[in-house]
């Protein structure tokens, strides 16, 4: 058996394109048909409509995202959820802050002596 490596590819924005997941769904689902998603996960389209609307009375379940990308193939759910979730935060360092700080404090008269501060 050939074994082949998982590849991420990231769609740059996901975030500032999508509030939430739910609406990453929607927009999915739309684009694809509403009508045709709602026929691959066996609901009313009136129902899943309500589902991915703000409306707090219904919701869109874990099982039906599953069910979504299986019979779509849209993973863009999926790698919304990384990237909100798993992206790789920085590290500050406190010798970086700290050093940070001093070169602050012994800037500061300098400005005053050029007249900027």
């Amino acid at each position: 058996m050939q074994q082949q490596q998982f590849v991420l590819n990231f769609d740059p924005g996901l975030l500032e394109r999508f509030s939430c997941l739910r609406e990453c769904v929607a927009t999915g689902v739309y684009q694809r048909g509403l009508k045709r998603v709602a026929i691959d996960l066996d609901m009313a389209p009136s129902n899943l409509s309500v589902q991915l609307s703000e409306d707090a009375s219904r919701h869109f379940s874990v099982d039906s995202l599953e069910r979504y990308i299986e019979s779509t193939g849209d993973t863009t759910p999926i790698y919304y959820l990384i990237e909100r979730y798993l992206r790789d935060k920085p590290q500050v360092s406190p010798a970086a802050v700290a050093q940070l700080v001093d070169l602050v404090a012994q800037m500061q008269p300098l400005l005053r002596q050029v007249g900027a501060a």
